[in-house]
């Protein structure tokens, strides 16, 4: 089984155990994850998240918008424009 077939047959439950794993560090039996384990569930979670989850409820998403529907600050994806003075 590979990388993307594994994130495909993750249910819903095996992606809240590995984001509980990631949050609190430790297996649900209490074992702490190395740094590679916590690495690797922290990317499952994320490409869970991209494949089966609206943009509001993915894992790191920040909710820019005001009660009015504007936007708070500025889109960092938005190329910005740069202002030259000699």
């Amino acid at each position: 089984m590979n990388y993307e077939q594994l994130i495909e047959t993750m249910t819903p439950e095996i992606h809240r155990s590995l984001k509980l794993a990631v949050e609190i560090g430790k297996w649900p039996n209490g074992e702490r994850l190395s740094a590679e384990q916590r690495t690797l569930c922290l990317r499952a979670v994320i490409a869970y998240d991209q494949n089966r989850l609206p943009e509001s409820e993915r894992t790191g998403f920040i909710d820019r918008t005001r009660p009015d529907g504007a936007q708070h600050g500025s889109d960092p994806l938005q190329p910005q424009t740069i202002k030259i003075i000699n």
